[in-house]
């Protein structure tokens, strides 16, 4: 063990960079050494990144199984189309959940009005494995718009609990499982006591943190044990995410599948090549083929 890190701190992952064609992606889980924290089995952070006209986000669909996604943006525009029918744009402050389950296709783009122009975008993009209860649950999509998002200020730090319950409020945000997700701004030397979970961790987007002597790098993810009393105290000025929650159990992870059956996951991919999936509606030509 590092002597010099915090009794506190159980691993810190650095993110390995992810080259997506237009922009590249930091993806600090899965990780060799930690698959998942609590529900959390996928951490992607985008940008933040600047595209001219005529270039940006323009994922083909793609199918889910057995598992949930998040997606929260700092700046710029996402547009979201999937085979329910949803088309929904998110913006800085919303938070998008699209509950996988049995199996959805979906596209992330870009509104023409938001391409055509020079643009940026920062966010993050998670995955929540599922239950295995919940696993075959009837696909779903939910925009939570930000005003609907709870916004408080907790020792002088602005904070918002995006999903689950922490510092005395609870999200609108449907679980599964037991879960969360803060994200706080500190400016430098202001200082935050972490939310309990049963597994949690925080994430630098911005800035360098430390606990108690550990100095925590920007972008790096830091698992926590369960000591009690954690604080984090900010270097310079700070953007975070803490998640958490309930383990949900080992999960097979191939593509863009989570499944607590690998049996489940060859299925799926099967079906994929045979393009049965249900498609996008408003975009049923294009598709990404299974690696």
């Amino acid at each position: 063990m590092n002597p010099n890190l915090s009794d506190a701190i159980e691993l810190i992952i650095t993110p390995k960079e992810k080259d997506l064609g237009e922009f590249t992606v930091r993806r600090t889980l899965p990780s060799a050494k930690r698959q998942a924290v609590g529900p959390w089995i996928f951490f992607d952070h985008m940008g933040p990144a600047v595209f001219p006209a005529g270039s940006g986000v323009n994922v083909r669909p793609h199918p889910h199984i057995n598992l949930a996604t998040v997606t929260y943006l700092f700046d710029g525009e996402i547009l979201h189309r999937d085979s329910l029918g949803n088309k929904q744009a998110i913006r800085p402050g919303d938070l998008n959940l699209m509950i996988a389950g049995k199996g959805i296709t979906h596209s992330e783009r870009e509104r023409p009005e938001v391409n055509s122009v020079r643009h940026s975008l920062h966010g993050l993009q998670l995955w929540l494995a599922l239950p295995e209860e919940h696993e075959e649950t009837d696909p779903a999509f939910y925009h939570y718009p930000s005003a609907d998002l709870p916004k408080l200020s907790v020792n002088g730090v602005p904070l918002r609990v995006m999903i689950g319950s922490a510092y005395g409020v609870t999200s609108p945000v449907k679980t599964f499982a037991t879960t969360l997700y803060v994200e706080a701004h500190l400016q430098a030397g202001q200082t935050l006591a972490l939310p309990t979970a049963d597994e949690r961790a925080v994430y630098i987007a911005s800035g360098k943190l430390c606990i108690d002597n550990t100095p925590l790098a920007t972008h790096s993810l830091t698992v926590l044990r369960d000591t009690p009393n954690v604080h984090i105290t900010a270097e310079e000025e700070s953007r975070i995410a803490i998640l958490g929650g309930s383990p949900v159990g080992k999960r097979f992870i191939e593509w863009n599948f989570v499944s607590s059956s690998q049996a489940r996951i060859e299925a799926a991919k099967k079906q994929w090549q045979l393009q049965q999936f249900d498609k996008v509606v408003g975009d049923e030509i294009e598709f990404i083929p299974l690696p």
